[in-house]
């Protein structure tokens, strides 16, 4: 019985809403509701995230992977924060700081001051940390405003673009804040960071310039603002995920600039210089009346008796022909002059020449070697081509591998039979000799080879430079040395029957394409 009466007693004690409740039975409930409390939120966290995960949202534009409210399109994305002391805080803490040491100061040299000072001191001590506390834990709860970055799809080497960082603001007081946005590697920029202030439920946004310096596929990670405390002690600097990506393609501006101006105007531009014709094309254009400078020979006897008055054949230069370059990838096109690398001044160079030809009519053809991976486009002709040349050519990498010019040769004749007009645009050195000769040899004869040498303006200036010190007359005569040896061997190439092209890396659009041009109206290709 005894037993019996202990254990409803216990019964009762440990049901909720008896009247008699020990602290054990207490504290027992307390942990069990607050565990299940905790289970609850998170359960609806992992719901909210398998729901977010499965869905796949894009989030706001610019290709966000953060959560966007429906009703705005900004990004609501989860926040990093840290904490840091305003300048009012430092300012607080440097006078208590200065203080105590005075009055530490006075009472090691037994100097008598009033003792209302070290209750005011103590005083001030304990409200800037109750404030502190205070602006803490406000700026921990206030919400940041919801940014969403405005950003092309598609950015051109080494040209300055606009970016903009549009924010909305929910709260019913002004906000002012500093707003910073990182940029990946590779990417530099202006005009950042901007302090901005946004209105009550009003929103504002911020514009910066972006210059990409390199090539490729990039991701923007997330978007820091610094956001001041109400009481303006504390400062938090939070990084909001807004993320966007774009890609960075070989500096094609100048390609579509050209679209607006005629095809002589345009190349006068980049500083091509065309020869006279030398001859009628191969291929016919159109039947017209006979005028002054025709020869007889373009008289279509036939159209005249039907006309009774002289027609005459119209030729143009023949189109339909294809060009197919081969581009180097390997160790020695990482040279660098200026912003860019030999390996970009190859690729708009490249995507000049293809344009000029598509407009010509002409196929253009890619194929790369010593690289990653090579790569391989099929000659087609139309407007078309050139935006997948684009897509083929804008991730590519240099790599730190020789260029076997041997294994390329065989694979592209493999790959491609018709015969064509080859440019093979590498930097030659005096130790490619044997194989480059017989790589090149081979492939003369089934296709028609332009061999583009890329040299270093560095060489150029220690040519030129004067010669005063003794370490200057070796760097000279280093320079003159290896000159010399290149010039011996485009001089045996073009005893092989090859055309050669010694090229400064910034001057090798305009001099393809006038070769091109020359070739193409003299009728040799």
């Amino acid at each position: 019985m005894a037993r019996s009466e202990s254990g409803r007693r216990a019964a009762r004690v440990d049901r909720p809403g008896t009247w008699r409740t020990s602290p054990c039975a207490v504290a027992r409930r307390r942990v069990c509701n607050a565990g299940r409390h905790q289970g609850l939120r998170a359960g609806r966290v992992a719901t909210q995230g398998q729901a977010l995960a499965g869905t796949g949202h894009r989030g706001p534009v610019g290709g966000s992977g953060a959560r966007t409210d429906p009703r705005s399109g900004f990004g609501t994305a989860p926040v990093k924060q840290v904490l840091k002391p305003a300048v009012a805080m430092l300012y607080w803490l440097s006078g208590l700081a200065c203080l105590a040491l005075l009055l530490g100061t006075l009472h090691a040299l037994g100097i008598d001051y009033p003792a209302k000072i070290d209750s005011l001191y103590w005083g001030a001590l304990l409200a800037l940390v109750g404030l502190s506390l205070l602006d803490a834990c406000w700026l921990l709860r206030r919400p940041s405003p919801r940014i969403q970055r405005e950003l092309a799809g598609s950015l051109a080497l080494d040209r300055w673009n606009e970016a903009r960082l549009d924010l909305q603001h929910d709260g019913a007081k002004p906000l002012t804040l500093r707003v910073f946005d990182h940029l990946p590697q590779g990417l530099e920029h202006e005009d950042l960071p901007q302090t901005i202030t946004l209105p009550a439920r009003g929103k504002g946004s911020i514009g910066y310039r972006l210059r990409p310096s390199s090539r490729g596929h990039f991701t923007f990670e997330h978007c820091e603002i610094s956001l001041p405390g109400p009481l303006r002690l504390w400062t938090a600097r939070r990084h909001v995920a807004v993320q966007s990506t774009t890609r960075v393609y070989p500096d094609f501006a100048r390609l579509y600039g050209g679209q607006l101006l005629a095809v002589d105007n345009w190349l006068s531009q980049l500083g091509v210089r065309q020869l006279q014709r030398r001859g009628l094309g191969m291929e016919f254009n159109q039947l017209r009346e006979f005028r002054e400078g025709d020869s007889l020979r373009q008289i279509d006897w036939k159209a005249t008796a039907r006309q009774r008055t002289p027609i005459a054949r119209e030729y143009q230069d023949e189109r339909d022909q294809q060009i197919v370059f081969m581009l180097d990838c390997g160790r020695r096109m990482r040279s660098q002059d200026g912003d860019l690398s030999h390996f970009d001044h190859a690729l708009n160079a490249c995507l000049l020449l293809s344009y000029v030809a598509l407009r010509q009519g002409d196929s253009v053809g890619l194929a790369t070697f010593a690289g990653e991976h090579d790569r391989y486009l099929a000659p087609v002709k139309g407007a078309g081509q050139l935006n997948l040349l684009l897509n083929s050519v804008y991730d590519l990498q240099t790599t730190r591998k020789p260029a076997d010019y041997s294994a390329a040769v065989r694979q592209l004749m493999v790959r491609h039979k018709k015969r064509s007009l080859v440019v093979l645009i590498t930097n030659l050195r005096d130790e490619d000799d044997e194989e480059l000769l017989a790589a090149v040899r081979q492939l003369g004869k089934h296709h028609r080879v332009l061999i583009a040498s890329l040299r270093e303006e560095v060489l150029d200036s220690l040519r030129q430079s004067p010669v005063q010190t003794a370490d200057e007359a070796l760097e000279y005569c280093g320079a003159i040395s290896f000159l010399n040896a290149r010039t011996s061997l485009h001089d045996r190439l073009r005893a092989q029957g090859m055309a050669i092209m010694d090229a400064r890396p910034k001057e090798l659009g305009p001099q393809l394409i006038a070769r091109y041009l020359n070739w193409k109206k003299a009728g040799t290709l």
